[in-house]
């Protein structure tokens, strides 16, 4: 009787769920493109498909209102999060520093990691920065702008794992871990262990914190962990099973576009439910988040690596060749691994008031094999995330708006 009423809380509280987001609309505008969405449309479950799409009213206060519309939207099937797991790093790394209170700590100050556990390093110079020097403002704007995976890694170390956990709890997702550095293959013990660190100006120490352990292993059911039929491991040898992504991140859209909410719009948000960040913090995200790698001299990036579309996978894609609307910013992180592709973001034109949230997953592994590095990203994902984030905006551009918004907070344009 009991597992008989706990199945009709749940499907109750799905019913509930899906009331609150449309879940037709999105549906009939990628039917109304054929020619752009068929393929998918055709296998959604084989490209792993979830959007989530929130428009943006204001009112007289200029206060964002939101209402969101989904497609295949399921919390509960898994897909890896990849890079999309450094935003929450970095607004939490910045929020660490002002949770310290130490008199000459800030995000600037030059800091050392140390080694205390098998498979650490040590750093104790950045050639990116201006000084030289690491920090975590440093770390933050190379997460931001290229999307850096020893930048996520180090803050990753410095908050520690079991704080970081506990924030993502604490600010509302509720199908979410970061449990592992990234492109290091950190798994099971030494992703419990995290380095000692130490904050400094010049012979003056400001603030060591020890080496940190964290034992939990934050438990989430979830379905698909298993892909595949196959995978290439460390030896480059074919193993005949399914790929488990078991202990690994967990990020579900939802959860991203929420974190992404309080980032942009704390002012739509209860005071208990806001980071604990300085307005000094608000910009550096907002700006580097929103930057082309060529906007940036320290770190300086190689245009022929980076260029201006790199990170901006809604809307453009990975098109080198894709001219940039001057009008248009958009603040996002995106992820990137084994065949998934998934784009985090918030799309800005100033020129005509739009304004939008959207939060894609798409994924292409026509083999079955994972960690062998063949994925149809630029057949299959990339041109799908830049039609929607592009078919979107058409469509936001048809919308009319009682009050037109006052985004001048956003515009970092150069």
């Amino acid at each position: 009787m009991l597992k008989y009423l706990s199945l009709v809380f749940i499907l109750l509280m799905s019913k509930t769920y899906a009331q609150k987001i449309d879940t037709i609309y999105l549906e009939k505008l990628l039917q109304s493109r054929p020619d752009l969405f068929q393929q998918i449309l055709n296998h959604p479950t084989k490209n792993e498909v979830q959007i989530l799409y929130t428009q943006i009213d204001r009112d007289k206060s200029n206060i964002p209102h939101f209402r969101s519309y989904s497609y295949r939207l399921n919390p509960n099937w898994y897909f890896y999060p990849a890079s999309t797991v450094k935003l929450p790093t970095a607004i939490l790394a910045l929020e660490k520093i002002n949770d310290l209170h130490i008199k000459g700590l800030t995000k600037e100050t030059p800091l050392r990691i140390d080694s205390a556990f098998e498979k650490q390093t040590k750093v104790s110079v950045d050639e990116s920065a201006v000084n030289g020097l690491p920090s975590i403002a440093q770390y933050v704007k190379k997460i931001l702008l290229t999307s850096d995976n020893d930048a996520q890694n180090r803050l990753f170390e410095f908050i520690g794992r079991a704080e970081l956990n506990a924030k993502l709890k604490k600010y509302g997702t509720k199908y979410s871990r970061i449990v592992n550095r990234l492109a290091i293959g950190d798994k099971g013990i030494w992703a419990k262990h995290t380095n000692p660190f130490t904050f400094y100006n010049g012979d003056h120490i400001i603030y060591q914190q020890k080496e940190q352990f964290d034992p939990k292993d934050y438990d989430i059911k979830l379905a698909n962990i298993l892909q595949g039929k196959g995978y290439m491991n460390d030896k480059d040898e074919l193993i005949h099973e399914p790929w488990s992504f078991e202990g690994l991140n967990v990020y579900a859209l939802a959860d991203q576009q929420l974190i992404l909410k309080k980032l942009l719009f704390p002012e739509a948000f209860k005071s208990k439910d806001r980071f604990n960040l300085q307005k000094e913090d608000y910009t550096l995200l907002y700006d580097y988040m929103s930057r082309y790698p060529f906007e940036s001299d320290f770190p300086k990036y190689d245009s022929t690596e980076f260029w201006p579309t790199y990170s901006k996978l809604l809307f453009y894609g990975r098109e080198k060749s894709a001219k940039l609307n001057p009008n248009i910013r958009i603040f996002n992180k995106y992820g990137d691994s084994y065949g998934y592709n998934i784009d985090n973001a918030y799309i800005v034109d100033f020129e005509h008031g739009v304004e939008f949230l959207l939060a894609v997953v798409v994924q292409s592994n026509e083999n079955g094999i994972y960690n062998d590095g063949i994925y149809e990203y630029e057949a299959v994902t990339y041109p799908f995330l830049k039609n929607i984030g592009q078919l979107i905006y058409q469509e936001e551009l048809k919308r009319t708006k009682k009050i037109k918004p006052d985004l001048s907070k956003f515009d970092f344009r150069k």
